[in-house]
């Protein structure tokens, strides 16, 4: 049986963080796709990344998986995907299930407040 600590430890371990600052250096990049996986609620609240896909975490799978109904062609195994939440547990998370789903090139960029803190730019839901 394993614990939310010990997947999160497991998650960290697998999917590399990436900085503010160096995110904010591939902003706009048709290689990268932004990720935030907070909840709609959230999003609407308090903006996202400019062009990040906003998917809450209990739908990415869905949307991530080329065989699912619920397919979103901006995911592609190509990309650099850097995921995002409010604190970097979902995004953490999130990036150990889709590198276990083949997406090679996956970040953590944590939460969406250390983004704000180093003066990214913020798109209004």
């Amino acid at each position: 049986m394993k614990t939310v600590q010990a997947m999160l430890a497991e998650a960290e371990a697998a999917v590399p963080r990436i900085s503010p600052d160096e995110a904010k250096g591939l902003l706009g990049r048709p290689d990268v796709l932004f990720l935030d996986v907070r909840e709609p609620a959230e999003v609407a609240t308090s903006g996202k990344v400019p062009g990040a896909l906003a998917i809450p975490r209990g739908l990415v799978e869905f949307r991530a998986d080329p065989a699912s109904a619920m397919h979103d062609a901006a995911f592609d195994r190509a990309k650099t995907v850097i995921a995002y939440c409010a604190s970097g547990g979902r995004s953490a998370l999130v990036g150990k299930t889709l590198k276990d789903m083949g997406y090679s090139n996956v970040r953590n960029l944590g939460g969406f407040k250390g983004w704000l803190e180093a003066g990214g730019e913020v798109e209004k839901a």
